[in-house]
């Protein structure tokens, strides 16, 4: 393998390869482009509020509030326009503005002159990218180049699922072979830029890969023993009310499970290739045995917190709902058979066992690829 200057030209190459891509996906047809309509969208100051028709029962409000809005941009900026904000008593889809807040609308003119707005929510965006921004300067004022790969990588992740995933489940692909390329590329993508081209990259990749399709087979299997429909997952029922009933709902939930724990393998996979790297660096003469056993014992160590962060990531998505359970007194059977319940466990489970089968599967790929003697 290459070592030296020649390693870090081939890296700066991978990279520019990653950003062009990052290109390419950026300006790639998702083949659903959005509406085409005359609307404009921007940002405009609430001036007043006109609470009159507002019921208000405990913390739910109800009907319909009045706003005095001024336009801050486009073509339109600085009229003043009255626009209604309607209450269904949903806190979370509903949105309650104050003077001096500022709101994303959709306006539509006439003559110069603002003919019909729409309230959609807060204004957001500039806060979005400030947060994003923050995120971007930490990361390149601690890790400096590795931070840079490491903001490539997640815009890479970002684009393949937004341009790739996404688009192609709605155009009827199957979930489950779609997700286990989606997830290679990302996990080629993320492992070469942060270890480089390099032996230790192979490891990391395929022993990621590897955990990632016995999560596939996992869940698949205990998906049709649980009897879990893929209408579960939030929002999903929309799909085939707005015509995408070709979709299949309990694939994609089903390819979510394994997407969504890659991450933590990655990290145990990385950890494990670099550790096992290091040692035969330090001491060549190791035999392939026990680079494999101080690999198992390296997985063991980080396996054991992965499990309960994995836990711990996908028990934030349900936090209420088992305080509605504790605070109603539900026996803990019922809770346990309930779909959604299920699911989530499920969704745990499979994605821990794919976190502890990626750990011998590194280490025993690291003694055998690393490693030419007995």
């Amino acid at each position: 393998m290459p070592t030296g200057n020649n390693f870090r030209n081939i890296d700066k190459i991978f990279v520019l390869v990653i950003a062009v891509l990052c290109l390419v996906l950026y300006f790639l047809p998702t083949g659903f482009p959005t509406q085409a309509d005359d609307y404009v969208r921007c940002k405009a100051e609430v001036i007043a509020v006109d609470n009159q028709a507002v019921h208000q029962r405990g913390v739910v409000r109800t009907g319909i509030q009045g706003l005095t809005l001024r336009i801050e941009e486009g073509e339109f900026a600085g009229q003043q326009i009255e626009a209604n904000n309607t209450l269904l008593g949903k806190l979370e889809m509903d949105k309650f503005f104050q003077s001096g807040d500022t709101a994303f609308v959709v306006v539509k003119g006439q003559n110069g002159q603002v003919s019909v707005a729409n309230v959609i929510d807060h204004y957001r965006l500039d806060k979005e990218v400030l947060l994003f921004g923050l995120f971007i300067l930490v990361l390149f004022w601690y890790a400096r180049w590795t931070g840079v790969k490491a903001v490539l990588s997640f815009i890479f992740t970002i684009l393949i699922l937004w341009k790739v995933l996404w688009p192609l489940f709605l155009k009827g692909w199957d979930p489950i072979l779609l997700s286990l390329l989606v997830v290679c590329a990302i996990v080629g993508c993320v492992t070469f830029l942060v270890t480089g081209l390099s032996r230790t990259g192979v490891v990391a990749f395929l022993g990621t890969v590897s955990g990632a399709m016995a999560a596939c087979f996992l869940a698949v299997w205990f998906g049709q023993i649980f009897k879990v429909h893929g209408a579960v997952v939030p929002f999903a029922e929309t799909l085939l009310h707005v015509g995408f009933s070709h979709i299949d709902l309990t694939k994609i939930f089903l390819a979510g499970i394994f997407v969504a724990s890659s991450g933590a393998m990655m990290d145990v996979a990385v950890d494990i290739a670099v550790a096992v790297t290091e040692l035969i660096a330090k001491h060549p003469a190791i035999t392939r045995k026990a680079a494999i056993a101080s690999g198992m014992n390296v997985g063991r160590a980080v396996v054991g917190t992965m499990t309960t962060t994995l836990l711990l990531a996908y028990s934030g998505s349900f936090t209420a709902l088992m305080m509605v359970f504790m605070a109603q007194g539900t026996p803990i059977m019922n809770i346990l058979n309930l779909t959604y319940i299920a699911a989530e466990i499920l969704h745990t489970l499979v994605g821990s066992f794919g976190v502890i089968l990626v750990a011998p599967f590194t280490a025993w790929l690291a003694g055998w690829l690393l490693i030419s003697r007995q």
